[in-house]
């Protein structure tokens, strides 16, 4: 099935990408740092800018601006999930069906993900406010700020946040963008 996505050059894209089976493998320090190389090693020859970003156990939101003149987002998030796969240690592999050994389809991620191209300045700060009340939501945090695998810390430093926000009491009315 061929999918259609949004690319326009330049674009800023909203990013749902999920673990195979939700198997909750992506907060283990050692995944964290690989993510974390993974993301640098792309970026370092497929430049682009991450405005936003939560990792959870089981899945990832993000939100990316890629450079003028540039749509390629499905090469970067191959080369990123790649990546990960190839340095992951084999025990956070599932076994792979025999389906998926024809194919050579790893057992790390899902194969597709789910993308949003940002319309406005409202559709990405609800976006955002989504990206960083979804460890709230997820029952992993009181308040946004007591996760530590979010750029909320970063839009804290930049004013852009309060370090109360989005928590038990004030928490944004937010969509399920592709969980």
């Amino acid at each position: 099935m061929q999918y259609r996505r949004a690319q326009t050059p330049g674009g800023t894209y909203f990013f749902t990408v999920v673990t195979f089976r939700r198997r909750k493998l992506l907060c283990i320090p050692e995944n964290v740092d690989l993510l974390r190389t993974a993301f640098r090693t792309v970026k370092s020859t497929h430049p682009f800018v991450i405005d936003a970003f939560v990792l959870l156990p089981d899945h990832l939101h993000c939100i990316w601006t890629l450079p003028p003149g540039d749509q390629n987002y499905p090469m970067r998030w191959n080369a990123v999930k790649n990546y990960f796969t190839r340095h992951c240690p084999d025990h956070y592999k599932s076994p792979p069906s025999v389906s998926q050994q024809r194919k050579r389809a790893q057992t790390i991620w899902q194969p597709r993900y789910w993308e949003h191209q940002i319309r406005d300045d409202q559709d990405f700060e609800k976006h955002c406010d989504y990206i960083h009340w979804n460890p709230v939501k997820h029952g992993l945090a009181c308040q946004a700020g007591d996760w530590a695998y979010s750029s909320f810390h970063r839009f804290v430093r930049l004013g852009i946040y309060q370090p109360d926000w989005a928590g038990i009491s004030n928490t944004p009315k937010t969509d399920n963008y592709g969980e």
